[in-house]
């Protein structure tokens, strides 16, 4: 069997997306990479969470062809794959219905970063998705999910703003490997909560400053990043 390890990785964050509530019924899917292989590792189409193991997962090439597995992949593999085409920096993406991101995404609203929390994970507001066209949904829909999704990073850092609303659907997240882009959908929709609360309490709320804004993100994130234990070398 193919990619043993990652397989074990992607099959973690598939279940990390169930533990942290994050998916409905079968919805939602993780997928990590082999960049040096060129090769994908998704969840299977439809298949209940609690009956997945790793052998059921589905092995494809960066063009969506299947090179191991008896099961479908997951209907949103061309997205995955166009990004993983797009990003090489990534290595893992999860999708989610996770109710509070996607209800940003049906409000079609992006999710302003209105406190540290948010700052935390995220250096900016959660950008939406345009419209899709009628040939776009008509036509190679996933595939175009994905077209669409680059479109809404012109101009970002896919790195430092690791998740994107798609319109009417809902989030995908991402990382530089499985375990992280669940992390990172789960972060996402905790933003997601937290901004329509205060968005509740105080329809003005306005966004966090800058200065604060990157004080937070790069003491996690940046070159001189603190936060935490150091990682050993060993």
């Amino acid at each position: 069997m193919r990619l043993a390890k990652l397989r074990e990785q992607v099959l973690e964050a598939n279940l990390d997306l169930v533990r942290r509530g994050l998916v409905l019924s079968t919805f939602g899917n993780a997928s990590g990479i082999a960049r040096k292989e060129g090769l994908i590792v998704i969840k299977p189409s439809g298949v209940p969470y609690d009956r997945m193991k790793s052998k059921d997962l589905v092995v494809t090439d960066l063009q969506g062809q299947v090179v191991e597995g008896k099961l479908r992949p997951s209907s949103d593999l061309p997205t995955h794959a166009a990004l993983y085409r797009a990003l090489p920096a990534i290595g893992g993406i999860a999708h989610t219905h996770s109710e509070y991101a996607t209800a940003w995404a049906q409000a079609q609203k992006p999710i302003p970063c209105l406190g540290t929390t948010h700052a935390d994970y995220f250096h900016g507001a959660i950008p939406l998705t345009e419209v899709m066209s009628d040939t776009e949904i008509g036509g190679e829909y996933e595939a175009n999910t994905g077209a669409v999704i680059l479109r809404a990073f012109q101009g970002l850092d896919p790195l430092a703003i690791p998740a994107v609303l798609v319109r009417n659907h809902g989030p995908f997240a991402w990382g530089a490997d499985p375990r992280e882009a669940a992390e990172n959908a789960w972060m996402l929709e905790a933003a997601a909560r937290m901004a329509y609360l205060t968005m509740a309490v105080n329809a003005d709320a306005t966004a966090l400053g800058k200065t604060l804004h990157d004080r937070h993100f790069l003491r996690k994130h940046g070159k001189k990043a603190y936060y935490g234990q150091k990682k050993s070398k060993h």
